[in-house]
């Protein structure tokens, strides 16, 4: 049994733990463990290694790492993709005790215990012990004490997920929103000419087109907020298979309820563990919306970035904010660069949505065995999303502006105007005057009294922009 002030530390640990975030633990630990060492990354050392031994053998463990055997062979056998492939740590104040790839075991054991061996070793230190020595904090028999990999980590997975919709992607999302409603709002009056196939369309108010836009952020909210039910519900008391094996009765309510509190949100239990661990549904589920709102957000872009295209040769309906030079050759120019960093956000979605959905789709038997893979790509896209809604909403939606001269010779031109007289003289005569106004680049008006349909003021009373805008 281990000491009080141990056996406090230990609790502690554990409890953040399931956060992910033990580094803030370690770098802000409790007042009981503030009396021991500092920490040992930051005391000079006269060995280089140390010796520890796993199940399989010996190996030398850097000196001053707080991470032990098994971590060094599992960084011998995922030689994968370097230091930017490393597992994510809560807060990066201990990144160099965590050297792990995402591309190891599908279940995550081996960061499992890399975190359970800088936890012991740390507890270990303050406690006035010897590195690596696993006592008095074992971090199999304490750290890791009725616990599995195969439910820990798929703990931690859900808790980052909710933890980055929440305080990323959902307020990057509603900041994009309001500023477009606001845009909508401002631009109410504003009549267009609408395009459908690329090509003219009848009218519309810049407003309307706009409002568009905010549906879809909405939308996108609404479908995010929708999968989050499932996500906070947490496997941690399932241990290896599901059965709950070397837990207590209560075990699994009592993590998520401290889970809940600690974070604010409204984790639980889940129902099922063998669910839990052998399925991710609930990641897949959520990406599939962040899929959603990626193909939202590269329609807005766009949208935006064409009809902001010009300024003398595009349509330049739009006048978008000038942020950089756009050329390293053409003085002068400058891009569309949000939407286009937009765009590439909503790609890189789009492709991590593939690789979850292959994940999700292999839970063979009792658990599945692409963790590390999908949880790097479900952050990565509530991350990338909610950082360019943020980006692009301060540094182009707000500043968005109308070129009134351009939208008005734009409308004033169009042949699909020609659709307002379809009530009047039928479609078949509305289309004659169409196409004789483009073949003999007339006017609408002009083609239609040649053609001897109507007369000037019948033409007047009858297309009128504003009376097209919706149900009469």
């Amino acid at each position: 049994m281990l000491p009080p002030a141990a056996a406090a530390m230990h609790r502690s640990l554990r409890a953040c733990r399931r956060l992910g975030s033990c580094a803030a633990l370690l770098a802000h630990p409790p007042p009981a463990a503030r009396r021991g060492p500092p920490p040992r990354a930051a005391m000079s050392t006269q060995e280089a290694f140390r010796i520890e031994y796993d199940t399989f053998g010996e190996l030398k463990v850097p000196s001053d790492k707080y991470y032990g055997a098994q971590t060094v062979r599992s960084t011998m056998n995922f030689k994968i993709g370097g230091v930017s492939e490393r597992m994510p740590v809560a807060e990066g104040k201990l990144n160099d005790h965590f050297p792990l790839v995402v591309w190891q075991t599908g279940s995550g054991t081996q960061t499992n215990m890399n975190v359970n061996e800088v936890i012991s070793n740390r507890a270990i230190e303050i406690m006035g012990g010897k590195l690596g020595s696993k006592n008095p904090v074992h971090p199999n028999d304490h750290v890791n004490k009725s616990q599995s990999s195969n439910d820990t980590f798929p703990t931690a997975m859900h808790i980052a997920a909710a933890q980055e919709v929440n305080e990323v992607l959902l307020p990057g999302l509603k900041k994009l929103q309001n500023a477009l409603e606001a845009k909508s709002k401002e631009f109410s009056q504003i009549i267009k000419i609408g395009r459908t196939h690329t090509q003219d369309a009848v009218p519309l108010t810049l407003g309307q087109e706009f409002s568009g836009y905010v549906q879809q952020i909405k939308y996108g909210v609404a479908r995010i907020e929708s999968t989050m039910p499932r996500v906070y519900q947490l496997a941690a008391g399932g241990t290896a298979v599901g059965t709950g094996l070397n837990t207590r009765i209560g075990f699994a309510e009592k993590v998520a309820a401290k889970v809940a509190e600690l974070t604010g949100l409204p984790f639980v239990t889940a129902p099922n563990k063998f669910e839990a661990l052998a399925a991710h549904d609930a990641l897949v589920e959520l990406s599939g919306a962040m899929n959603t709102v990626a193909c939202s957000l590269m329609k807005i872009a766009n949208d935006i970035r064409f009809l902001g295209s010009g300024p003398r040769s595009g349509l330049g309906e739009l006048i978008l904010p000038e942020n950089e030079p756009g050329s390293s050759i053409m003085p002068g120019k400058v891009n569309p660069t949000q939407c286009e960093a937009v765009t590439m956000v909503a790609a890189q979605v789009m492709g991590n949505h593939v690789a979850v959905t292959v994940g999700g789709s292999n839970g063979h038997f009792e658990l599945n065995v692409f963790k590390p893979m999908m949880i790097k790509n479900v952050l990565n896209s509530a991350r990338l999303l909610g950082d360019v809604c943020s980006s692009f909403t301060d540094n182009c939606v707000v500043g968005i502006q109308a070129n009134m001269d351009r939208i008005n010779k734009l409308m004033s031109e169009s042949l699909m105007l020609v659709t307002a007289l379809n009530p009047h003289i039928g479609y078949d005569k509305a289309a004659k005057i169409a196409k004789t106004a483009h073949k003999e680049g007339t006017t609408l008006k002009e083609a239609a009294i040649k053609l001897g349909f109507l007369t000037s003021d019948q033409f007047d009373q009858w297309v009128k922009p504003k009376d097209m805008l919706g149900p009469q």
